[in-house]
C-alpha cells in the first residue's frame, strides 16, 4: 500500500487502492478521472477538480520529480487563485471534522499535488 502520512487528519493515497474504514472523507484531487477506474469502484466522497493544478502546470511538470520544488512553488502560488483557494478551504473545512484523504492516480505521491495540499493543509497556510 502506497501512503503517505502527514501531520493531523490529511493522508494521501493513490485512488487505486482498497478503500479503508479509517480514510474519513475521500477527496479525488486530480482534474481528470483516473484512467481505468469506474466512477462505482473508487469510493470518492467528492471529486475537487477545482483545487487541482492547472492543465499548464501540470504538464510542465510531467511528474519529474527534479522540477518538483518548482511545480510544489508555482502550485502553491496557483493556491492563492479565488477559485483554487475556496477549493483548499473546503479541504481544510472537511479535514477539521475529521479524516480526510486526499486520492490521486499519480505513482509518486511523494511528488504530487495531494503531497503538497496535505503540507499545505497541516501548516495552516
Amino acid at each position: 500500500m502506497t501512503r503517505t502520512r502527514t501531520r493531523g487528519a490529511v493522508d494521501c493515497r493513490r485512488i487505486y487502492e482498497d478503500a479503508s474504514p479509517s480514510d474519513g472523507v475521500r477527496v479525488l484531487v486530480d482534474r481528470v478521472w483516473p484512467r481505468g477506474m469506474r466512477k462505482e469502484n473508487a469510493h470518492v466522497d467528492e471529486w475537487l477538480k477545482d483545487v487541482a493544478p492547472s492543465t499548464e502546470l501540470r504538464r510542465w511538470y510531467g511528474h519529474e520529480p527534479s522540477r518538483f520544488p518548482e511545480f510544489r512553488r508555482r502550485y502553491l502560488a496557483e493556491l492563492r487563485e479565488p477559485d483554487r483557494r475556496r477549493a483548499a478551504e473546503h479541504l481544510r473545512d472537511l479535514a477539521g471534522h475529521g479524516g480526510l484523504t486526499l486520492l490521486t492516480a499519480t505513482r509518486d505521491i511523494g511528488h504530487s499535488q495531494a503531497a503538497v495540499l496535505a503540507e499545505w493543509l497541516a501548516e495552516g497556510q
